[in-house]
């Protein structure tokens, strides 16, 4: 069985390119992982995922708990063989899906209580169940269960938020750890060589993300994220707490931002230090029929491309831009074609994985700055 491991093998500033290995096979970072919620990114297939260079993908453990049940996708031999994935799965913890139901849940030390939106039933996530549900899903790499705080916070909250996460922390961790060696009989592990990361949480203030980095990273995890972040706060507050944050955290292990963001907010965080991303906003704002272009974002829905015979992105070699035009997209969308979502989200992410693929390029042969000042020029982010 492959284990998780990392090695840097570049860095130029604070940008970092990676090897990072799993059992399911090898992602190079900086990373990008599309969403798919539900074991499908929404849209289009496993197939044109491959094709775009995807290396992994990102899962939610609270809707596959509720449907169709982790015991269920135990029993068919785990998350990669019951949606037909080969590469990594990174599952998150669900933690921010309970968190995000203010009016259904209820927060105690224990875990979180709460209702599920699919039928009212209830519900107890604890950092232990968080644990043993991505163990039977199989996901090469499971997340802590954490709590998220909403912003605004003041410090008294975000700091009784930060240490009742390392708590988990702790819990979910003592929980993952007798999973691996087979003291926890009640649970079907699906992936021997699973890795668990640890999250860094503390608000705004950069004292309490300082002290819950050092406090986490005592816990020992096979790596690192940084949560609570776009979650309302000013884009230069999140560049500040991202860049306070990464020094905390070990050279030797990968860093995620979860949850972020703009192709701006990558290449930022990237300066930064961070190696791992998920957003649903290329997958989201295709549907709603915006799409990232080298040339601005486009509302494709917009009057001034129903005659519009150019490409999407005259630069992108992607399926989408190499056979539609600007108005057979925007016919598409008025019309309500399903293929409209599919060859938007086609596009965006071909944007998201090819810019990441250039960064890391860039990186190689010590050229990020460069790469960091043209795309800062780039009109598409004003657009």
């Amino acid at each position: 069985m492959v284990h998780f491991d990392f090695r840097v093998t570049h860095t130029d500033g604070g940008a970092r390119r990676g090897i990072m290995t799993t059992p399911h096979g090898v992602v190079e970072t900086p990373a990008f992982m599309p969403v798919g919620t539900q074991g499908a990114v929404k849209g289009v297939t496993h197939r044109d995922l491959e094709a775009l260079g995807a290396q992994i993908l990102l899962s939610n453990t609270y809707h596959l708990y509720l449907r169709p049940g982790d015991d269920l996708i135990a029993r068919r031999g785990g998350l990669h063989k019951f949606i037909g994935w080969s590469k990594p799965i990174l599952t998150d913890s669900g933690g921010y899906q309970v968190f995000s139901m203010a009016a259904r849940r209820t927060i105690e030390e224990q875990g979180a209580h709460f209702r599920s939106h699919l039928d009212g039933s209830a519900h107890l996530l604890t950092p232990e169940k968080a644990a043993d549900i991505q163990a039977q899903l199989g996901s090469d790499i499971a997340m802590v269960l954490d709590e998220c705080l909403a912003h605004p916070a003041t410090e008294e909250q975000a700091r009784a938020s930060m240490a009742r996460t390392v708590r988990w922390a702790r819990r979910g961790r003592d929980r993952f750890l007798a999973i691996r060696d087979g003291s926890a009989r009640d649970v079907t592990a699906t992936n021997g060589g699973q890795a668990q990361f640890g999250i860094v949480q503390g608000g705004v203030f950069p004292q309490l993300r300082e002290e819950s980095a050092r406090e986490t990273v005592a816990i020992g995890f096979e790596a690192y994220a940084i949560g609570g972040l776009s979650v309302g706060e000013p884009t230069d507050l999140m560049y500040e707490i991202v860049a306070k944050t990464t020094p905390c955290l070990p050279m030797d292990r990968p860093r995620y931002l979860m949850g972020t963001g703009t192709p701006d907010d990558l290449v930022e965080s990237i300066a930064r230090g961070v190696d791992l991303f998920d957003c649903v906003l290329p997958t989201r704002n295709a549907r709603n029929g915006q799409l990232f272009t080298s040339e601005g974002r486009i509302n494709i829905k917009n009057a001034r491309y129903a005659e519009d015979d150019r490409p999407p992105d005259p630069e992108c070699r992607c399926y989408t831009c190499r056979t539609c035009s600007r108005a057979y997209l925007r016919h598409l969308f008025q019309a309500g074609e399903i293929n409209a979502s599919t060859l938007n989200t086609l596009h965006n992410l071909n944007f998201y994985l090819d810019t990441l693929r250039r960064i890391r390029e860039s990186v190689t042969f010590g050229r990020f700055e460069s790469f960091r000042d043209e795309f800062r020029d780039r009109s598409w982010r004003h657009a």
